[in-house]
């Protein structure tokens, strides 16, 4: 008689815009998910709803689960960052009737990812492409938000992510151009921090300033450009305030991930989010490098880093997965 499978588990990736939802079963080595699933949170009045949505679609009843949040985890009342989404880690894991729920941060699930990967789920931009993983990693992407984890160890001796909110640290700003975007950012949102740069919506906001907005009106948001349209005409080629936006998100880019390299005493730096793997050769032939290793004594230092761009199309699910792990091992 064949041996019963156990019962897949539900793993979610929730952003401000997307709620992604697979099952999986954990108990594979490189555990891939399936039925993925993306489903826009405005269309849901909270993850609870999202989720039973998604269960309802394929007819499934999980005992366990693991959700990664674009928020800190946390053991209490979750409040999303990037959406009007709260919740109790408790209360969710009754509703949806689970012996097992996991809340964890979604880069901190993206960085559990990264030593799952393959060579086809990443593209280096510097380094050898075919070398082992090499700690500490630093583990940072632009997406609704800006996320940065920190992943330590080794093959050997095994990993553990850090789950951070580095994507909030003030912005840095080098010339006049970045000057004056602190100073528009300032002025419409109180505080210029990286993540309101490095993110979809930071795309619209760099394009007003080089377009002439000066934020003369605080509270006062002019008319924004969507990011997609920006990122799109950029790439044709024709558009040169996008092509000035596109360099500049990559240029400050750069220097955050240097930033964020020397904080780790990184070896490796992994881009990940949803939106640099849409330009990659841009990215590549843009001002990115240089500033990543603009950092005077220390670029030296920084010369030795590998930078890769995850391509995986669903890293916060792979990372969820293995989270899970963690939890059936213990």
């Amino acid at each position: 008689m064949a041996k019963p499978q156990p019962p897949l588990a539900l793993i979610g990736d929730i952003g401000g815009t997307n709620a992604r939802f697979a099952l999986v079963d954990p108990a594979l080595a490189r555990p891939e998910p399936q039925h993925a699933r993306s489903l826009p949170t405005a269309d849901y009045a909270s993850l609870q709803h999202a989720a039973e949505h998604f269960l309802h679609t394929l007819d499934a009843r999980p005992r366990r689960a693991a959700i990664a949040v674009a928020s800190p985890g946390g053991h209490g009342e979750i409040h999303l960052t990037g959406r009007a989404w709260s919740f109790s880690r408790r209360e969710l894991q009754q509703r949806l009737q689970l012996d097992e729920l996991k809340v964890l941060n979604d880069f901190g699930a993206v960085a559990r990812a990264v030593p799952l990967l393959c060579g086809a789920d990443r593209v280096t931009l510097h380094g050898d492409p075919d070398a082992p993983l090499q700690g500490p990693v630093t583990v940072l992407g632009p997406g609704t938000g800006l996320g940065v984890a920190l992943l330590v160890g080794s093959d050997a001796l095994g990993w553990q992510a850090v789950e951070t909110e580095g994507g909030h640290v003030s912005f840095a700003p080098q010339g006049d151009e970045e000057r004056a975007i602190e100073r528009w950012l300032a002025a419409h949102f109180g505080r210029a921090s990286n993540e309101r740069l490095l993110c979809g919506s930071g795309l619209s906001h760099i394009e007003a300033v080089l377009r002439g907005d000066d934020g003369a009106i605080p509270g006062r948001m002019p008319a924004l450009r969507d990011p997609a349209e920006i990122v799109a005409a950029a790439l044709e080629g024709h558009d040169l305030p996008a092509r000035r936006t596109l360099a500049r998100f990559c240029a400050v880019l750069g220097s955050v991930a240097g930033d964020a390299a020397l904080i780790h005493g990184a070896r490796s730096v992994m881009i990940a989010g949803g939106i640099a793997p849409r330009f990659v050769p841009f990215l590549r032939a843009s001002a990115f490098r240089e500033r990543f290793l603009a950092k005077g004594r220390f670029a030296a230092y920084l010369e030795s880093v590998a930078i890769h761009v995850v391509t995986h199309p669903h890293p916060g699910l792979l990372g969820a997965a293995a989270a899970l792990r963690e939890v059936v091992a213990a």
